[in-house]
């Protein structure tokens, strides 16, 4: 019975990462100022969630003292979003999204001294088999060229994405994974909100499909899973199996975009693809 739930929880935690990984596609196809994408998406996503808490009866309230982590994690997730579609602006949907998963590497080191958990030496190695993958991504780091700029702020977004999932590890357990996104949400639109007037923001009137679909499927549905999926993994554990994504999204970009990813982009998906499934047969037995 464990088990079987055990493996309810991966397969939940995977549909997370498929609605996720719709973002690279999304990303690459909306052709508006990145802020003003992310503001949109929040503003949308935050009034979907917000509609879905009233109906299913959710409470909004939240503790005095959690308040400013959980606000520090709406700065970390609107950081994340950003400097990530800027990486896919910059390249493709196959190096904008493998960029942003040395993430499970950097988690793997930062949550032992941030939530004081043990040190796995397992996760060294799978951390390897990722950024491996990345190596292969862009072998030769030459910063006039947009392909590496893409790697390295999919680096920064990896880093804020890594902060933001760990500080969140330790309120999870007290709150609605619902709730919690949508403050996050909020705090988005604030920073975000004054760019759709100063930057172009008339792509909307085109674009509103699109955008929606970013807000429902990839933010509201896929970001609030994954954060759910904190209550039962390990940040670590979450991180590490959520590395199909990339895999997902370069499936997803290839069927709607018609990008073709090299054969090294392949060779670094697959090292990617290989610690997860190790990963997921570790935490299965």
């Amino acid at each position: 019975m464990q088990k079987n739930q055990h493996l309810r929880n991966i397969l939940e935690l995977n549909l997370a990462m498929l609605f996720i990984s719709t973002s690279g596609a999304l990303g690459r196809y909306i052709d508006m100022p990145v802020p003003v994408i992310i503001g949109f998406r929040a503003i949308f996503a935050g009034i979907l969630i917000f509609l879905y808490c009233k109906f299913k009866g959710i409470s909004f309230t939240t503790s005095s003292k959690d308040r400013p982590i959980i606000i520090l994690s709406g700065v970390l997730m609107g950081i994340h979003w950003i400097t990530y579609f800027y990486a896919l602006k910059f390249s493709n949907v196959a190096v904008g999204m493998l960029s942003i998963f040395t993430y499970p590497v950097i988690t793997a080191f930062l949550e032992p001294i941030l939530l004081k958990t043990k040190f796995q030496k397992v996760h060294l190695l799978l951390a390897f088999l990722v950024l491996l993958g990345i190596y292969f991504l862009v072998p030769d780091l030459d910063f006039s060229n947009s392909y590496t700029k893409a790697v390295v702020l999919g680096i920064l977004s990896a880093l804020a994405y890594s902060i933001r999932n760990l500080i969140m590890k330790t309120k999870v357990g007290n709150y609605n994974g619902s709730v919690l996104m949508w403050y996050q949400l909020i705090v988005v639109s604030i920073f975000l909100t004054p760019f759709l007037f100063f930057m172009n923001s008339s792509g909307i009137a085109s674009q509103w499909l699109p955008l929606l679909t970013l807000a429902l499927l990839t933010t509201a549905l896929g970001h609030t899973l994954f954060l759910s999926s904190f209550k039962r993994f390990s940040i670590t554990t979450a991180s590490i199996i959520s590395s199909v994504q990339p895999v997902y999204g370069i499936i997803i970009g290839m069927i709607f975009l018609q990008e073709i990813p090299k054969f090294s982009t392949i060779i670094g998906g697959t090292l990617i693809l290989t610690s997860v499934v190790i990963e997921s047969i570790r935490t299965y037995k």
